[in-house]
């Protein structure tokens, strides 16, 4: 069979082996990294760094999700992601994401070169389906329960995996009714988001279910607290964690990894994927 690609803009994605997407979080109060990267010359440093290291995407956040964090209004988020994409797009042979749930925020960073939507909201706000889909890019589709505010407050599923399942599969189907293709849509079962250790491990071990759906789907536990819990470490002593995580995720045919810490995944990846080829 033929690996699966998808158009980013200007730029071809292929699945055939799990694609490193590096973050980078242009924010004064992000969980792990905030404030280290939201000035443009650090930002491009680092950015060039992951490209480097062999990420082939870049998701570029300008509001952070952590449980508790306060929102951002649009100009802000612009101030903050704009120079960011425009300054990339012209000096990096890389795709660049924009994590963003607000629509002008979709609009803007697809005009500045963004050739990715990746939205925690699932593209539920006010506006941003339909942004989302003038725009033409690809769409990645996050479930979470709750907002980034109050997310982690009380967290309860009947059951997780069927739940998020449906949920994802509702909204691709509200995106391909306005006109998103089916080909353009990655989903992500939100790993962190309005749910507990618990929750976090059945949704790991039955990702197959997820995958059922017949998208690709992305896996994003970096550093999150879900790994702290399990090793008991602080959020900057989680890459042993976060390495394993990211290694059984390739394993488990995961489309895309999302991490801080670019050059380790991607030898772990590596390494994990030529010892579990039959």
């Amino acid at each position: 069979m033929k690996p699966r690609t998808l158009q980013c803009a200007d730029k071809q994605l292929s699945f055939k082996a799990p694609v490193i997407m590096g973050i980078l979080n242009v924010t004064p109060d992000s969980f792990s990294d905030g404030g280290r990267y939201n000035k443009l010359d650090k930002a491009l440093w680092q950015a060039e760094q992951m490209v480097a290291d062999g990420a082939q995407i870049i998701d570029i956040g300008g509001e952070s999700t952590r449980p508790g964090a306060q929102p951002v209004n649009e100009e802000q988020e612009l101030e903050r992601v704009i120079p960011v994409i425009e300054k990339l797009h012209h000096q990096l042979d890389v795709i660049i994401s924009i994590d963003t749930t607000k629509a002008g925020v979709i609009t803007a960073a697809a005009g500045a070169g963004a050739g990715l939507i990746n939205d925690v909201m699932a593209l539920q706000s006010v506006g941003a389906l339909s942004a989302a889909r003038q725009t033409g890019l690809p769409v990645c589709l996050m479930h979470m329960q709750g907002e980034p505010r109050t997310m982690q407050t009380s967290p309860d599923y009947r059951d997780v995996v069927e739940e998020v399942k449906t949920f994802l599969k509702h909204r691709a189907d509200q995106c391909m009714a306005q006109g998103i293709a089916r080909e353009q849509i990655i989903i992500d079962p939100g790993f962190g988001f309005g749910k507990t250790l618990a929750h976090n491990i059945s949704l790991f071990k039955n990702l197959d279910s997820i995958q059922s759906l017949g998208y690709p789907v992305l896996v994003g536990a970096s550093r999150k607290n879900m790994i702290g819990q399990i090793t008991g470490k602080e959020v900057d002593s989680r890459l042993a964690g976060s390495l394993a995580l990211a290694t059984l995720a390739s394993v488990k045919k995961a489309a895309i990894i999302r991490v801080h810490d670019v050059a380790e995944t991607v030898d772990a990846v590596k390494v994990a994927l030529a010892l579990s080829e039959k």
